[in-house]
Formats: structure tokens, sequence, C-alpha cells
């Protein structure tokens, strides 16, 4: 991706938060790039083990609101970047923000940390703060925080920020490419200042190297500023698409607006609100006092249209590097793995289906690693659609986060309403859901050798209820497993035999994948 920053600056030890986020992932083989060392804090450090870059950053356990484990994380650190957000977390997000960022500034300054760097939000110029989002308040918030430390800070402040996999990329993508015309809320006509990615990395890369006296906020943003309906309809135009009609009305609230997002897009009403929130006020940069600092190249920063075309780029060649749902959603379980089927933590109910298989292991791998997506899961295509369609209605994540590439995956990734847990190449995947359920649910698949070394498929859904609703959920349930997981296993040995990756005709006939044709979008 390249952010265009000097080689020849000192080598600094950085502490990347929020690592397995879209920014942070794509943060730290920038500072990588650049000379830094890189370590990165992590709840969950698995998530990060298959990053192409993991190999080359030092990762370390801990949560921001654990005073300890971030006091362990800053030790020795230079410049510690801030990239956490308790986004769609809730009413009690705005005090998790306030009381982890107030603990990272006292373990900062503890440390002997040089330099804070937050990436925020750009707030709107003469709006009481009780006005705003809580989103947007919140934001403002953590970095006035962070300016009243006594570490020299640095706080970004961004609007709608536009790459391959962003969240207000995807809600323009899908809101664009799925309706030809749309009855929209009023906040398509309000003012905002997008921004590409690679501008956003370039500046939190160069805010590392930043003079010892600058603490102060910058705004940031592209040279354009459009509309969000004028964002709908360059999009339209550079993806061949007519043009779109647009019609907006007042009676929409950010709460309904929310919900209709989610219906037509991947990104969830947990996530769809505070961004649709934060469109209700025009939020254009008042200065450009970056570019003093992070100087700006000829045709820097990238125009919207040359930053559009760069996302959608990568989207047709498969090379997005992060998404916005490499993250956990909020309020997605986050227990202990089932993998012992005497796991402490109370019932365990399981569906295990074994299956010889006419093809190499490998072969079964390759299907086994690229299922869900526009794949397929394989199994009765209704009842999927179905569960998803339900999962949306009660402000789940449903079926359409889709897969970050289409053939390959790793540990953290979102695919549809699971994630992945736990891979092994060759041996075992492991999901779990992220969908709204009475319990905790995992689907595992392996590809296996016999004693006599002919090839096995052996498939396992476990579920772990929570109270007596989530028996009732397993046992309502069970009688559709033949049906859906039986298929599944039959499905899956059969596209492995075929040897095309289940891209047969027949295949998806039962529920295996369709041609992987390009989208609107990708042509």
């Amino acid at each position: 991706m390249g952010t265009d920053a000097p080689q020849d600056t000192e080598r600094l030890l950085c502490l990347v938060t929020g690592a397995s986020g879209y920014i942070g992932g794509r943060l730290v083989p920038e500072l990588l790039a650049a000379g830094h060392r890189v370590r990165c804090l992590a709840r969950s450090p698995d998530k990060l083990r298959d990053h192409p870059w993991a190999a080359d950053a030092e990762t370390v356990r801990g949560d921001v609101t654990d005073a300890a484990s971030v006091a362990a994380a800053l030790r020795d650190v230079d410049v510690a970047y801030y990239l956490v957000h308790a986004l769609g977390s809730g009413s009690g997000f705005e005090d998790t923000d306030r009381r982890a960022a107030r603990i990272f500034a006292e373990q900062a300054h503890a440390a002997g940390v040089r330099r804070i760097v937050y990436l925020g939000g750009l707030t709107p110029m003469g709006v009481p703060e009780q006005s705003l989002s809580p989103h947007l308040r919140s934001r403002a918030e953590v970095g006035r925080i962070f300016l009243d430390g006594p570490v020299p800070a640095t706080v970004l402040r961004a609007a709608v920020v536009i790459g391959s996999g962003s969240a207000s990329f995807e809600m323009l993508r899908y809101l664009t490419e799925r309706l030809p015309g749309m009855v929209t809320p009023r906040w398509v006509n309000t003012r905002t200042q997008p921004i590409g990615v690679r501008d956003v990395l370039r500046y939190l890369v160069g805010s590392a190297t930043m003079p010892a006296d600058v603490d102060r906020a910058f705004d940031i943003g592209g040279p354009d500023v459009l509309t969000y309906r004028d964002m709908m309809r360059r999009y339209a135009a550079a993806t061949g698409l007519r043009r779109r009609l647009i019609v907006p009305v007042p009676v929409l609230s950010p709460r309904l607006s929310s919900y209709w997002v989610g219906l037509v897009t991947p990104v969830p009403a947990s996530i769809a609100r505070p961004l649709t929130e934060s469109l209700r006020h025009e939020v254009v940069c008042h200065e450009h006092d970056i570019a003093r600092y992070v100087p700006d190249a000829p045709g820097r920063p990238l125009p919207f249209d040359q930053a559009l075309e760069l996302a959608l780029r990568r989207v047709r060649e498969a090379q997005v590097a992060t998404r916005w749902s490499s993250a956990a959603v909020p309020g997605a379980p986050s227990d202990p793995l089932p993998t012992d089927p005497d796991w402490a933590g109370g019932s365990l109910y399981q569906d295990e289906r074994q299956l010889p298989v006419d093809a190499s292991p490998q072969a079964l791998w390759k299907v086994i690693e690229g299922i869900g997506g526009d794949n397929g899961w394989y199994s009765f295509p209704l009842a999927w659609a179905v569960r998803g369609w339900l999962d949306r209605f009660v402000g789940g994540v449903g079926l359409r986060r889709g897969r970050r590439d289409a053939e390959r995956l790793r540990v953290g990734d979102s695919l549809d309403f699971w994630r992945v847990e736990e891979i092994e190449p060759g041996r075992l995947l492991r999901l779990r859901a992220e969908m709204r359920l009475p319990g905790l649910a995992w689907l595992e698949m392996h590809a296996e050798t016999d004693d006599e070394g002919r090839t096995r498929y052996r498939q396992r859904a476990l579920f772990h209820p929570r109270g007596l609703p989530g028996h009732a959920y397993w046992w309502s349930v069970s009688p559709f497993h033949a049906v859906v997981f039986g298929g599944m296993a039959r499905n899956i040995t059969k596209a492995a035999a075929r040897g095309a990756g289940g891209r047969t005709r027949a295949a998806r006939g039962e529920g295996g994948p369709r041609h992987l044709r390009p989208r609107r979008a990708d042509r």
C-alpha cells in the first residue's frame, strides 16, 4: 500500500492497540515498512497469528481496561497508537471508552512513552458537544483525555474512510448496488469530507516522528467535500451502474436508518447506527496543519474518485487486507473453546458426522477452507437464508458479511455469521457463531486420514445452552439437523470427490457454491 514515509527516520518501538481491527491491521505492516519495531496489544493474540506480518511483530496479551496488562505492554515503548473504540457496545460504551482512555494515558506516562497517537472522529464546528451523537461525543472525549494528559498526543480526526473493507465503504457499496431507487434519510444531503485509507495510514505513520512539542488535534480529509448522495452517484458512475434515484425524507430517525442500512448492507444495525448518527451534522476539515509535519506528496491526499477506484480494485483482485468485521462483533461470545466433549462449561450438545471421501485430503481441505460467502454452505440454502434473515431481524450480523478472501481463511476472519476461531491448514477449521443465540455455538470441520490411509471428513456442531431457552432452542432445531448438517457433510464430500472445489452445477443444486461470478462492483 505504501505510506510515503521517509526511510531514514529513527527506529522506534511502537505499540498498536486494535491490531485485529480494520485500521490497526493495516497500520502494523506500514510501521514495519517505515523501519519501526511493532508490538501489538490484543485480548486474543491468536487472532493475529495468521496475518502476513505476524512473524515480524511482537504480540502481547492484554486489555485496555486492565491497567496491569497495559503497563506491561507499554514497557520501553516510544510511540503508542490507540485505535480501540467500543463501537456499538450498548448504552455503557461511553463509560468504557472513558475509563480505558484514562488508564492508557496514565500508564503511558508512567512508562515514559514519548507520544500517544489516536484516530478519532471529525466533529462539526459550532455544535455543542452534548448535541453530538454518542459515537462522536465519545471520540471527542477520548481525544480530549489524551490531549489533557502529560504525554504529548497527536489526535487525528477523520470523517468517512474510503478503503476496501471499511464499514463506510461497504455501506456505500451495497446501498448503491442494490437500490437503483431509494427513499433515504435526510443525512444523504449532509456534507462530509471523505478520506482514503491510504492517507489515513500515511498520517498515522508520520505522526510517530512528530516533534516533541507537538501536542494537538489535526483534521484529516481528502480534497473533496461531498454529500452521501454525491458519493453514491459517483460510485454508480465508477462501476457502470445507472444513475441512482435518491429521494430524501425527514421521517427516518437514526435508529430506523440503522435498521434500513442493516437490511440492505452487510453492516449490522449495531454498527450502522453510530455511523448514521454521525452523519446528522456536517463534518468538514477546518485546517490542514497536518501537512506541516507529514508533508503531502503531489496528488495527496487522494481525491474521492481515486480512493474509490483503489478500493474497488482491491475488491476485484481479492486483496482486501482487513475488513470492518475484522474486529469481533460487540457482544459476541469469547468463551473458552469446547475442545473436550467433557467441557466444564456445563451441558454441551453436539451433532457429529463422519464420512469417507473419495479424494485426497488436500482436495477435501480446499472445499472446507472455501466454505461460506459466495460459495454457500452446501446444504438447504433456504434454511441458511432464513436463519440469516432472522438474525438480521433481531439485530444480528446475518449472512451478508461474507468472506474477506474467496479461497483463504485466517484466525479472526469473519465468515457470514461465524468467525474463524481456529484453523490448522489441511486439517481443522473451527468456527464460532456470532449470530444471536441463547447460548454459544461452534462448527468444526476436519480433513483426516484413517489407519488405512483413506481420507475421512469429520464434522461436529456444538452448542452450549444458556438457561432453559438455550435447551429449548437446541431441541426445537435438532429435527432439522439431518437435513442441514447431514446434507452439508454429504455435499462437502461429493464436492471434494469431484475435484472441482465444489463449483459444479450438481453441487450448487444441492446447496453448494455458485460460480464466483463478478458482482457489478467488480466489473
